[in-house]
């Protein structure tokens, strides 16, 4: 199977309504994606790596949400830039919506259900909220710095890789009250203590980040872009480890103005 055939084959599935062959053949892709036959170059190895380790249905919503990309009709071309993220955006959501209603992974009214399992939350960020689950924090995720969800899943794949000691696993997705799209993830539960802007720089450059705006803690590689690196989202664990809570991480690409040398391509290839 070449390229063209397996986005043909996921863009079948999908206009079919998620039939039960279709689901087993989002499984099969999934399995192939894990194990490494199938090879997403969007990802680097490890990277593809990072978005196993955030479960199936990660893989799955990252493969649906690709399948959406480059799809503009001649309408959409006309549209702002903006308008036309909004509308690919919309089109990545519903297909991620249909699937996991399928497959019953789908919430409504997200932050009423968290709430009634795990109470109110602990945290509230500018896109996340945060609840209580004992060893683990539930948390759910919207797209106020993306738009489009196959970013967004980028992240959580992104951050797999490079910080898995809080390794994101995604449990299913939802909307809220006012109609907004939501990635409800479980993240390992870290006790420790804040570290200042200047142990986390030291840590970021032995990763070999370079530091690029200290005001809004932004780091990057030629490969990689990570913002909002401050001492609220890193903790110093009990056992010494640095431990990376929350971040914007990105592929970088020219576009960031950081440095990036990346393009956000959706090839696969099969090995």
């Amino acid at each position: 199977m070449n390229n063209a055939d397996f986005w043909a084959s996921v863009r079948t599935v999908i206009a079919e309504g998620f039939t039960p062959e279709g689901l087993l053949k989002l499984d099969s892709y999934a399995e192939q994606f894990i194990s490494g036959r199938l090879v997403y170059q969007r990802f680097s190895p490890r990277e593809q790596h990072g978005c196993a380790a955030g479960g199936t249905t990660n893989v799955i919503a990252s493969l649906l949400a690709g399948a959406e990309v480059g799809t503009d009709t001649d309408v959409a071309q006309a549209l702002s830039e903006f308008e036309r993220e909004r509308q690919q955006g919309a089109k990545q959501e519903t297909a991620i919506e249909r699937w996991a209603k399928a497959t019953g992974c789908w919430t409504e009214h997200v932050e009423d259900s968290l709430n009634s399992f795990f109470g109110e939350e602990i945290a509230e960020g500018g896109e996340a909220k945060v609840y209580d689950h004992g060893s683990t924090l539930v948390k759910s995720i919207g797209l106020d710095y993306f738009i489009l969800p196959i970013l967004a899943l980028d992240r959580i794949s992104l951050h797999n890789t490079y910080f898995p000691e809080t390794l994101l696993t995604v449990l299913g997705f939802g909307r809220d009250r006012k109609g907004e799209f939501k990635i409800i993830c479980e993240q390992p539960f870290v006790g420790g203590s804040h570290v200042s802007d200047e142990d986390i720089a030291i840590y970021m450059q032995r990763m070999g980040f370079e530091l690029k705006n200290p005001r809004n803690w932004t780091f990057a590689t030629p490969d990689i872009y990570l913002s909002d690196m401050h001492d609220e989202n890193v903790i110093l664990s009990e056992t010494g480890a640095f431990c990376v809570v929350d971040c914007d991480i990105r592929i970088n690409t020219p576009e960031l103005r950081q440095g990036g040398r990346r393009t956000l391509t959706t090839e696969v290839r099969f090995l």
